[in-house]
């Protein structure tokens, strides 16, 4: 088979590997497309830091169940499945409390094990989610992953009905941070710098969007009538965060979604006498995450807007990897296709 073998920084080539099989508990998945995120580019930008190589790059994959190995229950040949990738032991405190994205044994399929930027893919069957029934085509179906990552940090959040929230940052998990925080709270204000994303936020369910190069994220909650409940920072930058600690209110809860590269300094003064909640998130809890992501996806009847293109293997580094380290990529979300031989578009139709 065909696959993405990251060997170090600047370096993953297509090559040539056996197709793997199947061991106790183990599922043989058919690759039908895998999508390229920011956990790789800064892989093959300056790692290993998560990754163990030589490995297979690509966490966010759907296919069909190829092959099971002994011990497998609840999966078929043939069936559609959506990869979680996030594998934990099950055993320890924190899965026995539910809580198996912060397992003390917990990998990932496409970091440090194999994943999916290839032919086939060997995962445990805990981390596939049978999605046979939804009629939602692959290319789709491959946005499950990093839409779980936003319904987790949602949940995480505790937004109600009632609440307004912020969000700053809409490009990658930022776009479909807007479409579970839409789904969940009253008022939406997407937060970034690109027009063409701002408006991308507003289609997927941002109430309210702003440009940050023309004001502050405070003034304009105040001409909108907007109290933030909930201010999710997932730009990652310092400038985003100093805009979402600007415009918390008493009481407000702050998410930083996005990972600051550097120490930070805090108010912590400001934040006991204001009641600060700060909440972390990280990754997905399958069982609860990734289903509801799979019910948003098929809420929307089309997202070729986030992911308009499927290209080959031979264009992941140069097409994918490349612009995403630059922070020059045009896509919110770029797809592979490890059979394709030419660019395709994206498929999104139902079946």
């Amino acid at each position: 088979m065909r696959a993405l073998v990251f060997t170090g920084a600047g370096d993953a080539t297509v090559a040539t590997l056996p197709v793997p099989e199947p061991g106790p508990g183990e599922v043989l998945v058919r690759v039908s497309v895998c999508g390229v995120c920011g956990s790789d580019a800064a892989e093959y930008d300056h790692g290993p830091v998560l990754t163990s190589p030589p490995v297979v790059l690509g966490h966010e994959f759907a296919g069909t169940v190829e092959r099971i190995g002994p011990d497998v229950e609840g999966l078929a040949v043939g069936a559609t499945v959506v990869c979680g990738a996030g594998v934990s032991c099950g055993t320890c405190r924190a899965c026995l409390r539910g809580r198996t994205n912060l397992c003390e044994r917990y990998r990932t399929a496409g970091l440090q094990s194999d994943g999916g930027l290839a032919e086939f893919a060997v995962v445990p069957g805990s981390v596939l989610l049978d999605v046979s029934g939804t009629g939602l085509s692959p290319d789709t179906l491959a946005l499950a992953q990093p839409m779980s990552i936003a319904v987790h940090a949602v949940r995480r959040s505790g937004l109600g009905p009632s609440d307004h929230a912020v969000i700053v940052g809409t490009g990658g998990i930022g776009a479909f941070l807007v479409v579970a925080a839409a789904a969940v709270g009253q008022r939406v204000l997407a937060v970034d710098l690109d027009p063409e994303r701002l408006a991308l936020a507003r289609r997927l369910g941002a109430h309210e969007v702003l440009d940050a190069h023309g004001g502050s994220v405070a003034d304009r909650l105040q001409q909108l009538g907007m109290s933030p409940d909930v201010l999710f920072e997932v730009s990652g930058s310092a400038a985003g965060l100093r805009s979402v600690l600007d415009a918390a209110r008493p009481g407000s809860t702050i998410v930083p979604v996005g990972i600051q590269r550097t120490d930070v300094t805090v108010p912590l003064a400001q934040w006991t006498v204001r009641e600060y909640t700060v909440i972390g998130t990280n990754a997905h809890v399958f069982a609860d995450d990734l289903p509801e992501a799979v019910r948003l996806l098929a809420a929307r009847d089309d997202w070729s807007d986030v992911a308009p293109l499927a290209l080959p293997l031979e264009h992941a580094v140069s097409e994918g990897l490349e612009p995403l380290r630059a922070g020059t990529s045009t896509r919110i979300k770029t797809l592979i296709d490890p059979r394709a031989e030419a660019p395709r578009p994206a498929d999104h139709r139902r079946n």
